[in-house]
């Protein structure tokens, strides 16, 4: 029998160390605290995985969910932390867009962001800076910080170019990070652009399978959005391919916290280039997962997850429907997560079994769902109602009022789950709704969105 066979039901005995098993003597698919928690030897990961019911009805329509926690602890002994002060040196490429569009605020804000990001490196930290109109140049090689001076003036002297050829750049910034990759690095891509390619590639599509093509290479990328008029649902689609973040910077004065706040991330990452695959049993359908579109019937998902820092927690919610399943225990899907230890570069995977006991007692059907697993199903289905929103804005089929109270709802879910966070982008984008400024609310938005998809909470 294949062991990785997803209608296989969970027999008592399995392997510890490959799948979320249940302890000796408890039945197959019934953990007494509702929680199966797993931590692999050697790992720095604990895996937690949780129903939102013990059991469901059989033999009848239900819905169920299942959480998946990986969580980072804060623990200073752990690779990529700090440890007296010291933190993982970092292989940073700053990607500078100075084409036309770029003239003026924008590109003197994407100047200051770099020069902040060199006082904030150290002199083990490996920097490269590549720019780029219709032409794509190297500004400065990967090399050590030792000169900070010299190289703020090199920025300083950025002058505005012609059109925008940021695949190109990709492809040389992606080249002169691969030059100084090594397991004792945290590597990162930062893009500073308005969005708006006009040379090169210019084809949606075929942009965001390349910010897919560097996640594969082991380089995360995240994107700064400059100017009132970039690109964001561009930004925001490549930012999730490539694994990293998206920012929209409307004043000077956001750079230090958006910078401090990356640079936290990529020293302290614990988890890269992670990849979650599942695969459905029969009787089940997928409706949906944490930052995943699954069209309907669909059996198999692949998904890549975000890197995950220090201190923090990743949360993937499943959601399941079992139009007419039999009594007993069954495996209802299987998933394996591939992942990288980016300081020590090694790689490793876990096999997920998510079990659920389908029984005809209506009593223990009707439970109320586990409130950690239903508050994190309620902040995953809100980015769905986030981008209905903002549909609604650029169509005009919502009015401007109706659009207010739509955020206002989203706003105050937020504040209830404690995602203060996103719940401040959320009011930041009530606010500039109010100013009639509905590409800066756009923008905002899907900041937010992308956060919220990444499944990440401290």
């Amino acid at each position: 029998m294949n062991p990785h066979d997803p209608n296989r039901t969970l027999m008592a005995g399995a392997d510890p160390q490959r799948t979320m098993a249940m302890p000796a003597g408890v039945a197959p698919g019934i953990d007494p605290n509702r929680t199966a928690a797993f931590t692999p030897p050697k790992q720095d990961l604990t895996f937690r995985l949780t129903p939102s019911r013990t059991a469901t009805l059989a033999n009848g329509p239900a819905r169920e969910q299942f959480l998946l926690e990986i969580e980072a602890p804060a623990d200073a002994g752990l690779p990529g932390a700090f440890v007296q002060g010291a933190r993982t040196p970092v292989n940073l490429c700053l990607l500078v867009d100075r084409s036309g569009s770029m003239e003026g605020p924008p590109l003197e804000y994407a100047k200051q962001a770099c020069m902040l990001v060199v006082d904030l490196l150290g002199p083990n930290d490996v920097l490269s800076i590549v720019v780029f109109d219709e032409l794509v140049e190297v500004l400065m090689a990967p090399q050590k910080v030792t000169s900070r001076e010299q190289i703020k003036s090199g920025i300083a002297q950025l002058q505005p170019g012609y059109t925008t050829n940021l695949s190109e750049g990709l492809n040389l910034a992606v080249r002169q990070l691969s030059q100084a990759m090594d397991p004792g690095r945290a590597t990162r891509l930062v893009v500073l652009t308005d969005g708006d390619p006009t040379a090169g590639v210019k084809d949606f599509s075929s942009l965001v399978q390349m910010a897919a093509d560097v996640r594969a290479q082991g380089i995360t990328a995240t994107f700064l959005g400059f100017g009132p008029d970039y690109n964001a649902e561009l930004l925001a689609a490549l930012a999730r391919r490539a694994g990293g973040n998206h920012h929209y910077i409307s004043r000077p004065d956001e750079i230090p916290a958006v910078f401090r706040d990356e640079l936290d991330k990529v020293t302290g990452a614990t988890m890269t280039s992670a990849k979650l695959t599942l695969e459905t049993a029969r009787w089940v359908e997928l409706r949906g997962m944490t930052g995943q579109s699954v069209a309907p019937g669909q059996k198999r998902v692949e998904m890549e997850l975000a890197d995950l820092e220090r201190g923090r927690t990743l949360q993937v919610v499943f959601d399941f429907e079992f139009p007419n399943h039999p009594l007993g225990h069954y495996r209802v899907a299987h998933g394996r997560i591939d992942y990288t230890h980016p300081v020590t570069g090694s790689v490793d995977s876990l096999e997920l079994d998510l079990i659920m006991e389908f029984t005809a007692d209506q009593a223990r059907c009707s439970v109320p769902p586990d409130p950690k697993v239903a508050a994190a199903f309620e902040v995953s289905s809100i980015t769905r109602q986030v981008e209905k929103t903002m549909l609604g804005l650029k169509t005009q089929a919502l009015t401007q009022g109706a659009a207010l109270q739509d955020l206002a709802k989203t706003q105050a879910l937020l504040v209830q789950q404690g995602r203060t966070a996103e719940a401040q982008e959320v009011t930041l984008a009530m606010q500039a709704v109010q100013r009639g400024d509905l590409g800066g609310a756009e923008k905002t938005l899907m900041g937010a969105v992308v956060n919220l998809d990444q499944g990440k909470t401290r």
